[in-house]
């Protein structure tokens, strides 16, 4: 056997073993897909923005920002997640803009996105401070090069490759610095180490971990600060902001804002618990120096100095149940807490403690990928380091509580904070989305980064995950609102007890081009109240063709853009043949008629699968390409679904005969035609008048001579023309031609009623 086939039939076990596992079998469809599919793209093309440069700007300022991306043409607008951030096209320059920042912008990372043909892009972190911001404009690797840069102020560049990056800085005795090269947290791929040298270049203090220096300077003078890549590579991807800020002694560290990791999706920083607020007092390291508390509370602490151990102490009845949550990781901090409750009881003079509880991590809705790529679950793992968990009293008495960080005995920042809680429960949840975890050749996570950007008549999956807060266990419906002209939503019920649901977002065939910022949200029943969350949407920061050579990196996104585009429709599109709710009795058969629009050339069958959240487990319903209608025959004696409603999507893998905006070959035709007639008529007046210069007198020669001369410079301009006018359109014809692109079809949402059966 072959490497490719055995590629092939390794990935063929893989998918078959997920089927077994999860029931979700969208993945199942790729097995329709031939072993060519490995020389295939994958997923029609979606716009997404690359990088920005600066990638931030100053309040209150107007910077010119250049952006890179892919799927460009046509680019019209770059927005912002908050209206505080605008952005105006810069006239005869492609891809810049010039964006103003408003003096009351809230500070912080915001997402950057930019509009083309094909619609909404995916996004790119872009930051607002009150530092004062520069661009590195020139190389800068050596000491001789260096780029100056001011306490107080910041710096955008791309690290060089295999080379250091070099700033200087004035140095004063004693005057505590804070050096930051952020880089993950503004989506960069860069691992950097950061280095204060002296004035010769000699190191001083060198990080190859987090990119943070604290250094204070043991004379006045000049310093330096380099960078560069832990494995010296570069490439547009490798940027940063090398900001350096003045501190107090004993201040906490100033850190620049980075975006929200998945896992803090069950930390809402809006829930209000209307608990006494306590600050932790130090020294509370001891049993002896426990610092006395009452429940229910909240308490602001903080992980300092190194080692440190917080102590509480309360009494407690029989019977109560106190629900204990830290936020610290959620809160974008390297921390790791661990809470530990112990009964403190008397034996004579001395004091016996009784573990009653240790809480550790908040376990993630669904277990997640092994390492980022294998098809053994999501590359986006929502749990958190965090805790949530219960304390339930079994005698009165007095406990005491430690917390510590597991990670932090080495770490002395009083940055590290935290905020415990301890209250009587509280039911609630918190959701998080993506789109639909899929791959369609070894490796790929491709369709994990791309956004919202529907074509007309195609259908969108987003998986939905619940946190479950406080014993809350009951049923979830989703939905969606601010849907752009033409785009409809429906979600899948997360049922009582379940962590999983889905929603679908559809653009009909006839949607007009338009963007929208949508709202995700959940609706539950909670102690007789109705209680609405938003459900975050998270995705990649950067699209991944080789997930075997790079682990995926997910986060948050700021919002919900959802666009539709006008340019092209859906390969294919399937739904049921009436737009209504199909209802059948328990134990009987139900059939659905389908139909399909093909508007373009698919290799192969489709083999469509049902997928909902009692419609699982059929064999695929087999559909010839180019077949306009199919029955699915659902038998609810074998499926036996709960009586109520229920939604279902059809799924399966394809390969399209995909033409890239053929639209632009007929431009590209007519402007080279336009170009080659303005050719040949410059060649023939400079022919003409060349002609001209020997039979005039000798009077005119001179005027004669410059006409021609001047008419050979238009002829080298018009050919000049002319060649590049060639060039655009082969690079058209080029993009246009026919080219196999293996993506997943998800019908249109099929709602389907079970009555309950006739009583015998």
């Amino acid at each position: 056997m072959g490497e490719r086939e055995f590629a092939f039939a390794r990935n063929r076990h893989i998918v078959a073993h997920l089927a077994q596992r999860t029931g979700f079998l969208v993945c199942v469809a790729w097995l329709a897909l031939t072993a060519t599919a490995f020389a295939q793209s994958v997923i029609l093309p979606t716009p997404r923005l690359l990088t920005t440069m600066p990638m931030g700007a100053q309040l209150g300022t107007t910077v010119e920002v250049s952006i890179t991306g892919e799927e460009l043409d046509g680019l019209t607008d770059l927005l912002f997640s908050t209206p505080k951030i605008t952005a105006k096209a810069k006239p005869g320059e492609a891809n810049k803009f010039l964006i103003t920042v408003a003096a009351d912008a809230p500070e912080g990372v915001h997402d950057a996105r930019f509009v083309s043909r094909l619609g909404i892009s995916s996004a790119r972190a872009f930051s607002v401070s009150k530092l004062a911001e520069i661009t590195r404009t020139k190389p800068n690797t050596t000491l001789e090069t260096a780029v100056e840069l001011k306490p107080g102020s910041v710096c955008n560049a791309t690290v060089t490759a295999r080379a250091v990056d070099f700033y200087s800085f004035p140095g004063q005795k004693g005057q505590r610095l804070i050096a930051e090269c952020a880089t993950t947290g503004i989506d960069s791929k860069l691992v950097p180490v950061l280095i204060v040298a002296d004035a010769e270049g000699r190191d001083l203090v060198v990080n190859r971990t987090s990119g943070l220096v604290d250094f204070t300077p043991p004379a006045d003078g000049k310093y330096f600060l380099k960078v560069h890549s832990l494995t010296f590579k570069g490439g547009a991807d490798q940027f940063y902001r090398l900001a350096l800020q003045p501190v107090a002694t004993e201040a906490p560290v100033p850190r620049q804002a980075v975006t929200r990791s998945v896992n803090a999706f069950s930390w809402n920083p809006e829930y209000q618990f209307n608990l006494p607020q306590i600050a932790e007092v130090e020294p509370n390291n001891e049993h002896a120096q426990a610092q006395k508390i009452t429940l229910p509370c909240e308490i602001s602490g903080r992980f300092f100095p190194a080692a440190d151990v917080d102590t509480y102490e309360f009494n407690a009845k029989k019977g109560e149940v106190w629900w204990i949550e830290v936020a610290s990781e959620r809160l974008g901090l390297p921390t790791d807490p661990f809470v530990l409750v112990q009964r403190v009881t008397k034996e004579g003079d001395k004091e016996k403690l009784t573990d009653v509880a240790e809480l550790n991590d908040i376990p993630p809705p669904m277990k997640p990928s092994s390492n980022g790529y294998s098809y053994d679950g999501p590359p986006y793992d929502g749990g958190s380091a965090d805790i949530l968990g219960k304390l339930e009293i079994k005698e009165d008495g007095l406990y005491r509580l430690q917390l510590r960080d597991l990670f932090g005995g080495t770490r002395s920042d009083r940055a590290n904070v935290y905020r415990l809680l301890i209250r009587p429960a509280t039911p609630d949840f918190a959701l998080a989305a993506w789109v639909v975890h899929y791959e369609l050749r070894n490796g790929d996570r491709n369709a994990q980064s791309k956004p919202l950007a529907l074509r007309p008549g195609g259908t969108l999956a987003l998986e939905v995950v619940v946190n479950r807060r406080d014993g809350f266990d009951g049923e979830i419906e989703l939905g969606m609102e601010n849907l752009p002209t033409g785009v409809s939503a429906a979600g899948l019920k997360i049922p009582a007890g379940k962590s999983q649901g889905m929603l679908l977002i559809s653009a009909s065939e006839k949607a007009p081009r338009s963007i929208g910022i949508a709202k995700m949200m959940g609706r539950a029943q909670i102690n007789g109240a109705t209680v609405t969350r938003p459900v975050q949407l998270a995705s990649m920061a950067w699209p991944v063709r080789d997930a075997t050579g790079e682990i995926p990196k997910p986060r948050l996104m700021a919002d919900v853009p959802i666009s539709v585009t006008d340019a092209e429709g859906a390969p294919i599109t399937v739904a049921a043949r009436e737009d209504k709710v199909w209802e059948v009795k328990a134990g009987e058969k139900l059939t659905i008629p389908l139909k399909l629009t093909w508007r373009s050339e698919v290799s192969g069958q489709l083999r469509l699968r049902p997928y909902g959240s009692a419609i699982t487990g059929l064999k695929p319903l087999e559909v010839a390409a180019k077949a306009e209608t199919a029955d699915l025959v659902l038998d609810f004696a074998t499926l036996k679904p709960a009586p109520g409603e229920h939604t279902v999507a059809l799924t399966s893998g394809y390969v399209v005969k995909y033409r890239h905006n053929p639209a632009a070959v007929v431009l590209a035709e007519a402007a080279q035609r336009k170009a080659e007639q303005e050719a040949a008529a410059r060649a023939a007046e400079a022919k003409k008048l060349a002609a001209e210069v020997a039979g005039s007198p000798a009077e005119k020669r001179a005027a004669v001579e410059a006409a021609a001369k001047a008419a050979e410079e238009k002829l080298k301009s018009a050919e000049a023309a002319k060649a590049e006018a060639a060039k655009r359109m082969k690079a058209a014809t080029d993009a246009a031609a026919p080219k196999d692109i293996a993506d997943i079809v998800v019908s249109e949402p099929i709602r389907i009623r079970v009555l309950p059966a006739d009583k015998k």
